[in-house]
Parts: structure tokens; sequence; C-alpha cells
């Protein structure tokens, strides 16, 4: 038996449609809006063979640097032996969605605005940097009142 060399070669559950998401495309996928300098990941979906990105693009993230009538253009960082070499593809709506990696950023970002502005009012220092976490507080036990249990198994029994 020969050996499949084509475009789609193991794509068999990269491309597959999740379950219960077969059938129609929602009408939502078509009418977000997406504007040059937005961040994207690439996730193709099969159903769709127009505007398909390469396989090596699945999963991706990158930059809308285009936008036309039907599609996008992003940019993607690729791995070529020791450097990343710029990539320019053309992908269909179909083929992205928005990417969440920037939301906890601009919560944060929001939300240090509005403690800067009520530190600003009362006329208090606030440190808006994160901090990690630290270890957690020591404690005791007691066993008053809180008897120590032996817990041994129970002998397999079998019933003949």
């Amino acid at each position: 038996m020969g050996h499949s060399h084509g475009l789609r070669k193991g794509t068999r559950y990269a491309f597959a449609r999740d379950f219960k998401k077969h059938g129609v495309i929602p009408l939502s996928t078509y009418l977000k809006v997406y504007r040059v300098g937005d961040i994207v990941d690439i996730k193709v979906n099969g159903a769709v063979q127009q505007g398909m990105p390469h396989k090596i693009y699945h999963g991706k993230t990158g930059v809308v640097y285009n936008v036309t009538k039907a599609a996008v253009g992003v940019i993607i960082y690729k791995r070529v032996g020791n450097r990343y070499l710029e990539k320019r593809v053309n992908v269909r709506v179909e083929h992205i969605n928005h990417s969440r990696s920037r939301e906890e950023f601009i919560n944060r970002v929001k939300e240090n605005a509005l403690k800067k502005r009520k530190a600003k009012e009362e006329g208090i220092h606030v440190h808006l940097k994160r901090q990690p976490v630290g270890p957690r507080e020591a404690r005791t036990v007691s066993t008053e009142g809180n008897i120590p249990e032996t817990i041994t198994p129970i002998a397999y029994e079998t019933t003949i």
C-alpha cells in the first residue's frame, strides 16, 4: 500500500469537527469584526476547504495585517532552524477566532487604572505590581476531642 504525501496528510483528527459541532456553520462566525492589529488564533475548520491554511499553521496565534471581504491576512512567526521567519498567511474567517491571550492583561490594566484614580483622590500610594503567591500560613492541629484513627484494609472475602 502506498503512502499519502498530500497537503492534508496527518490531519485526520486536527481538522475533524468537534462532537455535536457538525452541520451548518453558525452565522456568528461570519459576523465577527476583525481589525488590523487584532490577535487571532488559527483553528482550521475541516468543513470549509476554501481559504484553508496549511496544517503547520493550525493552532498558531498571529496578528491581523489585512482584512478583505471574506478573509484576513495574518502575520505568523514560523520557526525555521535557529530563527523565526515572518509568514503572511491569507485565511478565511471560518478558520480563525479572536485570541484570548491578552484578555487577562487588558482587564488588569483597566483595574489598575481604577485603583490609581481612586488612590490619587484619597492621596495615598498604591502598589499595582503583581506579587507571587507566598507560602501558606502555619497552623496547628489539636488532638483534643479528635482522637487519631488507624485505618486498615478489610480482608478480601470470597463467596463460593
